[in-house]
Parts: C-alpha cells; sequence; structure tokens
C-alpha cells in the first residue's frame, strides 16, 4: 500500500519506498502572514531496510515535551537502515509548530494535537497533521510507538500507555508490546480514555499501539531519554524489525485509571505545595499538599487529600496554580494486578 497523496494538504520530495535512510520535510501547506505562499516544515526520517513491516515512530504531539524529539532524532542518525527487517517511518516533531514555540499546543490554531484525532483534510493545521496519521499512515503500519512526557504541566512516574479494545485483537499485541518496552509501570487505557487520541486512532485502525509518559517538567532528564532508547531499541527487537534479543525486566506493575475522582483538581488559585512525588503510593485521606492564596496570605492554606487510594501516576509541575488545574493523577491496580508492596513504587531508572 501507498500514500494517496491527493487526500492531504500534506506533500514531501520523501521516497517513502526508497530503501536506505531518507531525512526531510513533510511539507504542511499554511498561509498566513509569517509564511503567506510557503509550507510548514514537520521534519520526518525514513530507514527502509527492506522486506518486512513498517512500524511509526512520533514524538512531539504536544510541543513542551521534549524527550520523544531527542530519543528519535538519535534514533535516526544512528541506526543503519540495512539492519531494520522492514520500514521505519520517524517523525520527531510531529507538532512542529508546537515545538519551535516549546507550547502544548499549536500556535497556529491552539490545537492540542492528541486531541485532534480523526482530523479533517481540510480543517486547520492540527487537524491536517492528525487526518494524515490516521488516515493515511495508519493503514501502512504494523504497530505504533509514541513517546510522550508530562510537559512544563506535569512530571509523570514513567509509564507506558496500551488499549484495550471490545473484542480483544489489539490487547494481548498492546500489552506485549508495553512489556517489552520495559517501563515499571504500565497503565491499561479503558473507557475513559479519549477517542480524540492517537491511541484511539491507531485502536480505529487495528494497529496495536503503545504510548509513553517519560517525566517532564519542559526539560530533557537523561534518565528518561536513557529509557525512552531502550525501550524503543527493545520493542523493535520484539517486532522483528531488529535483530538481537529483547532485554530481560521484571514484568510492568498494571494499573488503570476507572475513576473519574483518581483526578485531583485544584479547588482556587493559589501556590501549590505538593507533599508527595510521581510513583508514591497514596491512602484515601492522605495528605496531597496545600494550597496557599497569593491575596490572602493571612488565611491558612487549604489542605488537599487523596479522594483515593493507589499509585500517583503524575503530579503537577507547576508553583502557581488556577482553579481547576490537576494537581495530582491517581491510577488503581489493574483487577488481575497483585497487591502492592508497602512503600513508594517510584521507580524511573532505566534498568527495569
Amino acid at each position: 500500500m501507498k500514500i494517496d497523496w491527493q487526500r492531504t494538504r500534506i506533500f514531501t520530495e520523501l521516497d517513502f519506498e526508497q530503501r536506505g535512510k531518507s531525512i526531510g520535510d513533510l511539507r504542511l501547506k499554511h498561509s498566513d502572514n509569517r509564511t503567506p505562499l510557503g509550507y510548514l516544515p514537520i521534519p520526518a526520517g525514513i530507514l527502509h531496510g527492506g522486506q518486512g513491516p513498517t512500524v511509526l515512530l512520533t514524538g512531539g504531539l504536544h510541543g513542551d515535551e521534549f524527550e520523544g524529539p531527542v530519543a528519535l532524532m538519535k534514533l535516526l542518525r544512528r541506526l543503519d537502515p540495512r539492519r531494520v527487517h522492514g520500514r521505519l517511518i520517524i517523525l520527531p516533531a510531529l507538532n512542529a509548530p508546537a515545538i519551535r514555540e516549546a507550547s502544548r499546543v499549536s500556535p497556529l490554531d491552539q490545537g492540542n494535537l492528541n486531541r485532534a484525532f480523526p482530523g479533517d483534510a481540510d480543517g486547520g493545521p492540527t487537524a491536517i497533521i492528525a487526518h494524515f496519521v490516521e488516515t493515511l499512515l495508519l493503514p501502512l503500519c504494523a504497530a505504533v510507538i509514541d513517546i510522550h512526557s508530562g510537559g512544563k504541566a506535569a512530571t509523570f512516574a514513567p509509564c507506558v500507555l496500551a488499549g484495550r479494545d471490545g473484542d480483544g485483537r489489539l490487547s494481548a499485541p498492546n500489552m506485549a508490546l508495553a512489556q517489552a518496552f520495559g517501563a515499571p509501570l504500565a497503565w491499561i487505557l479503558g473507557h475513559l480514555n479519549d477517542n480524540r487520541s492517537l491511541n484511539a486512532a491507531a485502536a480505529r485502525k487495528g494497529v496495536p499501539m503503545i504510548a509513553v509518559e517519560l517525566g517532564g517538567g519542559g526539560h530533557v532528564s537523561p534518565e528518561m531519554l536513557l529509557l525512552a532508547e531502550r525501550g524503543i531499541d527493545n520493542c523493535l527487537k520484539h517486532l522483528d524489525l531488529l535483530d538481537g534479543e529483547v532485554q530481560a525486566h521484571a514484568p510492568a506493575r498494571r494499573i488503570e485509571v476507572r475513576d473519574p475522582r483518581q483526578s485531583v483538581y485544584a479547588p482556587h488559585g493559589g501556590l501549590f505545595e505538593p507533599l508527595f512525588g510521581p510513583g508514591d503510593e497514596v491512602a484515601e485521606g492522605a495528605r496531597a499538599g496545600y494550597i496557599h492564596s497569593i491575596e490572602e496570605p493571612e488565611r491558612g492554606p487549604t489542605a488537599i487529600e487523596f479522594p483515593t487510594p493507589g499509585v500517583v501516576l503524575a503530579r503537577c509541575q507547576r508553583g502557581l496554580v488556577e482553579r481547576g488545574e490537576l494537581l495530582a493523577l491517581i491510577a488503581s491496580d489493574f483487577p488481575d494486578q497483585p497487591a502492592p508492596q508497602t512503600g513508594s513504587a517510584r521507580q524511573g531508572s532505566p534498568q527495569h
């Protein structure tokens, strides 16, 4: 199957069928004051070693998440296409306009790319990118790996996200891919998963996929970057695109977000003083932290408590928060998951 370039406003000089290594731009047609007659460049690379499956690797769906772009650019430079049994399509900065502004959303249309699928070929820039990926790229693919972090707003415990579907066709291959990656936590996506995400797009197309959340804070963590690089290599070996044994590691602890109460939000604005970190085990009713009012310094701080027990998937990275801002995301053990050991579940080291 080849890409039908007549169905998109994206064009390129890259030959997706050419053997070897090809690096260039996907060119998104867009007219505004800055580029009235030009195009928006989206960096792309193809490593084609011959007969075999196609795998899509993406990063930068959110423009303030940098581990994925760095890991994928390093992969593109270091990997000899002759080692690849098939084809890798590598898009390290898929939401390139947002990456260039270090912004979660696109500065062109305020679009959140991971909430834009299935997209629209005749929509704004973000919708066009989403449409291109879901409609034209995903049908080519045997698997997808998407690298995220918490960005400027949050820090995640390192985890891999695997969707489960109603008929079970993708559940097993998704979990096998998650286990191969080697993160300590496997977040099983269920009915609360957003149907506008890339994970949901892959499920609609019947393509196995994992997404990964690695740290955050709006910078590149060496530990999370190493975990990303090793995890990607493991997944490519698992998919038989690379020779070699998948690095052995302990089975991931399987978790899920099944209750809207597992999202802890700020009841009002102020300075957030957290008492926990990503990966911590927390109990129902335990103190999560305080919000201090700037306008009323004489007012005592508002105590924040955890409404449910579980493991902290993500913690707010911001010191100054607004009413309604996410302070913590809590996950529960998956129903068939053995009870966790006591103590912290914070395991960010790349040896897992």
